[in-house]
């Protein structure tokens, strides 16, 4: 099956390692979660210009690691998401976990967040983090 997610950069040099198996992982978590493949893109850029989406789309001042924008319709799942690599790095350096290792988890977040979960509640937030860890623990299996 040709995967239907593409990867882009936008201001910043970023090349994305093990591109074909993180599709291939993607595409996986999504049939795992009963959901219908469309078309995904994922945009590595720089805080600045995820900043300028959050505040022109969300109305939020804040910065953030991702933004998901969720095109789904008729039962397939399709969306763009946003990653600042920047968050990414300050964040895996916070969590004192490895660069790689949480950019995965915010990827696989993105396509949790357009098969339906949420993250606004304790509860969600708890939920979300549960299938991140799930996903992840399945990454290193993939060929």
């Amino acid at each position: 099956m040709a995967s239907n997610i593409a990867f882009f950069v936008e201001g910043i040099d970023f090349k994305l390692p093990d591109k074909m198996k993180i599709k291939r992982w993607l595409d996986e978590t999504i049939a795992e979660e009963g959901c219908k493949k469309g078309e995904i893109s994922y945009i590595f850029c720089l805080d600045a210009y995820l900043a300028t989406l959050n505040r022109q789309y969300l109305k939020h001042q804040s910065l953030t690691d991702i933004i998901t924008f969720d095109y789904s319709e008729d039962g397939r799942i399709s969306g763009d998401i946003f990653i600042s690599i920047e968050r990414v790095m300050e964040n895996a350096e916070k969590f004192q976990v490895a660069f790689y290792d949480e950019l995965l988890r915010v990827m696989v977040h993105g396509v949790l967040h357009l098969c339906g979960y949420k993250d606004k509640t304790e509860g969600e937030r708890e939920k979300m983090r549960q299938k991140e860890d799930e996903k992840l623990d399945k990454f290193v299996n993939i060929k």
